[in-house]
């Protein structure tokens, strides 16, 4: 592969919603600029881009997969994400080291929630985007309802370049609306040639020309009086317009055609070529490592070497590949390179370009390239660079996982197998974490969806020969008292020579602070227990907090006061007293009117306005308390509640069936309340049932 120059770049990151056919129109770019001799399928499992086991298995995209494509004198580095929501961490990578977007909408969907999130995506990092109309060769995809609707989403600025060509019921070419000229496809081939414009066309294409001169004319005062006047732009004047507006985001250019063929494909690798900016014209945050100060850095060739690692890619077969984007210098194999976040040097022999799982060696990359290098002890979010360098890149910004299952290995013994087939898992995907919940004795994984979790299991089964089960994860509740009590604990044994012998009379009540398991005190007059048994009697309490005696839950906000007790010269040791105050622990607890804690969190969702009843409706079903309503702007609003831990299980799923999709939720931890009677009787029968 040759080796391009900062400003003959274009890194495109591929968004949209789930099956709008990203990965199809990877195939048809790369069939078009000569990659490949025919296209791959989805459906056959054979595509460039999607070639993990389990995409092959599922017929959609699970990861980001880079495959850069050569067009005329630029190298198009093409980001293929995926659609379902639950792998939002791999669109979160993929668009930090993209500089532009191609938003794919489905011509017979129309726009999608998918589409939403990919518009909300681009604006958040101020990319550059085309939106491009797949599947107008099936006879239900409109383009002009697509356009409708766009505009109707995302405002005027949004512009039709084309109009399709339909004939007897198929796509048959499009009209350049920039040109104002007829397109025809050669057959069922991506190659066209000049035709005039249809007459019973006539109509569409004068709305949408006046769509796009619109938007043009909205670009400065000057066109916009022209505009007014009547006066018609050139096509020097509309193409001008359109190159320096729509890389500030100002228009947003529609384009169509049909992956299947790839017809229409050829303008789009002409219009990402033209319209899309190079690197050279755009810059990456970063901050000094010295004093924290954020710098905004150029991509420029004549700098020191530096680049970011935006991506992980670990593969039984293919390796562990790290994928960096250069910001500044160029970047040499056998060069000696810097990790600056873990301050030690790397050893790199080998660079490369992956293409799909194809990894191409390459001699150098310059600013703004992207590519790869293996077995290093890189991380995403890390900066290499010269040694001596002074800024750090920022890292991607990843969702925080709110999804949690418990795990179990199937087989015994699978513990360690399945820890390190997880650990593999995690450096791929920052949005995975497992976390050892010492206090209920399980395991957990957290991830964005339930969806996810589950593709982990059938993951870790596939790659690395170890199954876990998944199942619904116990919830950290706490045990406490409301009244007091005194009671007397015993622990009297005898068994020949020297026996045990210990009694303690305790007080326990409420301490009125549940952040602290207990509070030990003692008001003990003549001696009745030494004071070299204190920090017995406080070690049996320490203990008994940890398991209490309602459900085996810890116990918070007690207060233990040791108020009187009997010893023996010989038989009396700290072990008795300990195993006196625990018995004196277990029974007290019970006295004094146990009652079981939940944790209440909480929880932030945000949607859109016409979701907000169905939202509250089942927030009371799931025992919340509304606390607040905030819109955000873009008729949508943040609905703020407090509700137990334990009804958010499944919640990501429901929201997601409420919403269609769109609707999103996060949740912090708030404080222990008092949980009502049938919830703590039927957690006390299923702990019950364990033992």
């Amino acid at each position: 592969m040759n080796v391009y120059g900062t400003d003959k770049i274009r890194n495109v990151v591929l968004l949209g919603h789930g099956g709008a056919g990203k990965t199809t129109l990877v195939e048809a770019m790369a069939f078009v600029a000569g990659l490949t001799n025919r296209m791959g399928k989805v459906s056959d499992g054979n595509t460039i881009s999607d070639f993990d086991k389990e995409e092959i298995k599922r017929n959609f995209s699970l990861s980001t997969s880079v495959v850069p494509i050569e067009w005329e004198d630029v190298k198009i580095n093409v980001l293929d994400t995926p659609g379902y929501f639950d792998f939002v961490g791999e669109v979160e990578e993929a668009v930090s080291a993209a500089d532009a977007a191609i938003i794919v909408v489905n011509g017979k969907a129309g726009v999608e929630v998918g589409t939403e999130k990919a518009w909300d995506i681009c604006e958040k990092y101020h990319l550059p985007r085309i939106i491009f109309v797949t599947n107008m060769d099936d006879d239900n995809a409109s383009f002009k309802n697509t356009v409708v609707q766009l505009n109707t989403k995302f405002g005027r600025k949004v512009a039709p370049f084309y109009v399709p060509i339909r004939e007897n019921e198929k796509f048959v070419g499009f009209v350049n609306l920039v040109k104002m000229a007829g397109r025809r496809f050669v057959g069922d081939t991506s190659e066209f040639e000049e035709g005039p414009i249809p007459e019973y066309l006539s109509e569409q294409v004068q709305v949408s020309r006046d769509s796009l001169m619109e938007a043009v004319a909205e670009t400065s005062e000057e066109l916009m009086e022209r505009y007014f006047e009547g006066d018609e732009f050139t096509y020097e004047e509309i193409s001008e317009a359109l190159m320096e507006n729509v890389i500030d985001g100002s228009i947003v250019p529609v384009q169509m055609g049909a992956g299947i063929n790839a017809q229409g494909v050829k303008m789009l690798l002409y219009a990402i070529r033209k319209y899309l900016p190079s690197p050279a014209s755009t810059s990456t945050h970063g901050h000094y490592i010295n004093t924290g100060e954020m710098i905004q850095v150029a991509y420029e060739e004549d700098k020191h070497m530096s680049a970011k690692v935006f991506k992980t890619l670990v593969d039984p077969f293919i390796g562990k590949y790290s994928l960096f984007k250069v910001c500044t210098g160029t970047l040499t194999a056998d060069a000696p390179i810097y990790n600056v976040n873990q301050e030690k040097e790397e050893k790199v022999s080998k660079i490369y370009v992956l293409r799909g799982k194809e990894a191409i060696e390459v001699k150098e990359l310059k600013a703004g390239d992207i590519g790869a290098v293996a077995k290093t002890g890189l991380a995403t979010g890390d900066t290499i660079a010269d040694k001596g360098a002074q800024v750090v890149y920022d890292a991607p910004e990843i969702s925080k996982p709110y999804t949690y299952m418990r795990y179990d290995a199937v087989k015994k013994g699978d513990d360690d197998k399945v820890a390190a087939g997880l650990s593999k898992m995690m450096a791929e995907d920052l949005t995975l974490k497992s976390v050892n919940d010492t206090e209920n004795r399980q395991t957990l994984l957290y991830g964005i969806g339930e969806q996810q979790l589950e593709i982990v299991a059938s993951k870790l089964a596939d790659r690395y020969k170890v199954e876990i089960e998944l199942s619904r994860p116990k919830v950290a509740f706490r045990e406490t008292i409301r009244k007091k009590s005194t009671v007397t604990g015993t622990h009297k044994k005898q068994s020949g020579g020297h026996g045990q012998y210990g009694v303690v009379v305790m007080e326990f009540e409420p301490s009125g602070n549940l952040e602290e398991a207990y509070e030990f005190a003692e008001r003990v007059v003549g001696g009745a227990v030494p004071k070299n048994f204190f920090p017995a009697v406080e070690k049996g309490i320490q203990e008994s907090v940890l398991k209490g005696p309602v459900a085996g839950y810890p116990v918070v906000g007690v207060k233990a006061t040791l108020i009187d007790g009997k010893y023996h010269p010989v038989d009396s040791s700290e072990m008795a007293f300990k195993t006196a105050t625990c018995l004196a622990f277990k029974n007290g607890i019970m006295d004094a009117s146990p009652v079981l804690l939940e944790p209440i969190v909480t929880l932030r969702v945000t949607i859109p306005d016409s979701f907000a009843g169905d939202i509250m409706g089942d927030m009371n079903k799931r025992r919340g308390r509304v606390l607040g309503m905030d819109h955000t702007g873009a008729n949508k609003q943040v609905i703020t509640a407090e509700i137990p831990m334990s009804e958010l299980y499944g919640y990501n799923t429901d929201l997601r069936s409420m919403t269609g999709g769109i609707g999103t939720y996060e949740y912090e931890f708030t404080r222990y309340e008092q949980a009502p009677a049938d919830v703590q009787a039927k957690e006390v029968a299923a702990r019950a049932s364990e033992e």
